[in-house]
């Protein structure tokens, strides 16, 4: 049997490709590691499914920010999900794999691009996402 697919909003499709071992709070944290490094990073991660959700997801589960099925930046959150959908071509309730979801980074996001894209993510100018979409890019060479 096959684990259930992961919950995913538009913006941490990039997110995931980023992350670094830094969060909102430990239990935070403790999560997105779980997932990122323990399911898409895993050897056979690119296999697992995710859903696109435009509510909280299986990121935001544990986020001190999380008021139910919204964040206290709600404003923020709706921009950046909105940005990451249309760049990704997600469409709620859609499913993918991990894998896929890289080939589409890969395809439809180009390095210099997080700038626009991310606009008012507080991670931004740390670069550990643009260092991570570079990588990305540098893969296919």
């Amino acid at each position: 049997m096959s684990a259930a697919p992961l919950r995913y909003r538009p913006h941490h499709f990039l997110c995931s490709l980023g992350f670094e071992g830094k969060g909102y709070s430990d239990a935070f944290t403790t999560n997105m590691t779980a997932i990122v490094v323990g399911r898409l990073r895993a050897a056979e991660g690119d296999q697992t499914e995710i859903e696109v959700v435009r509510t909280t997801d299986d990121i935001c589960a544990p986020c001190p920010k999380r008021r139910g099925t919204l964040c206290t930046s709600q404003a923020k959150i709706d921009r950046l999900d909105t940005a990451h959908a249309s760049a990704l071509e997600l469409i709620d309730g859609e499913r993918l794999t991990w894998g896929a979801a890289k080939s589409r980074i890969r395809e439809r996001v180009k390095p210099g691009d997080l700038a626009q894209i991310c606009a008012g993510c507080e991670w931004l100018p740390l670069g550990v996402c643009e260092a991570a979409l570079t990588r990305l890019h540098d893969e296919t060479n």
